[in-house]
């Protein structure tokens, strides 16, 4: 259990980083834009992305 934690942890970062790596500038206006929102709208794409990833995982899993 541990090690495929580690290895989703490893594999989120990979994702995470391919976008600042590829366009920078694209990247921080992104992050600028982002930083504008309100605490709502944030929490409601967290919540969406948790979900979104929750089901992806069920479906690989089973």
């Amino acid at each position: 259990m541990w090690r495929d934690l580690g290895a989703a942890l490893a594999l989120v970062l990979v994702l995470e980083g391919i976008w600042p790596f590829v366009d920078p500038a694209g990247f921080r206006r992104a992050v600028q834009r982002l930083a504008l929102q309100d605490d709502r709208f944030l929490r409601g794409a967290g919540l969406a992305g948790m979900g979104a990833g929750l089901v992806l995982l069920y479906l690989v899993r089973h």
